[in-house]
């Protein structure tokens, strides 16, 4: 049925309780797992009277989000390996979280996204945004979304 299933996660809870269920669901199917993170840009922000944010400061926050976004992944392969799912892992940076998820299933070759939804409604979703909505509707293979 599916041979590659992408697994994106951003660290939350309901994030973690997706890979499990993703994890399961790759055993289940004799499938292997790419656990994936974007990583958003982080650009000079001007902040009152004219004071920006130093380049240094900028590298120090990228060098950070990597290190969290790998840590997130390697938990992923983790999980992977207690069930003996092969895995392998891929963070990189995304102009927005759902165009990083949609290129890396297609990077990766992936035939199956499964990820989490927030569930988030009303002003919450009209603020925040829906990332799985955004996936859904760009991406070119399956997605399923865990809740």
């Amino acid at each position: 049925m599916f041979r590659h299933i992408l697994i994106p996660t951003d660290g939350s809870p309901v994030s973690a309780r997706a890979v499990k269920a993703g994890i399961a669901f790759a055993k289940a199917t004799g499938a292997k797992v790419t656990g994936y993170c974007a990583l958003e840009p982080v650009y000079a922000q001007i902040y009152g009277e004219g004071y920006m944010m130093a380049g240094k400061s900028i590298a120090q926050m990228d060098k950070r989000a990597r290190q969290v976004g790998e840590r997130h992944v390697a938990a992923i392969g983790k999980m992977a390996k207690a069930a003996g799912v092969p895995f392998r892992g891929h963070v990189s940076k995304a102009d927005s979280p759902h165009a990083g998820i949609v290129a890396a299933a297609a990077q990766k070759h992936c035939d199956l996204i499964f990820m989490a939804s927030h569930g988030r409604r009303g002003i919450a979703r009209l603020m925040m945004g829906s990332v799985a909505q955004k996936v859904l509707t760009h991406s070119r293979v399956p997605v399923l979304v865990y809740r």
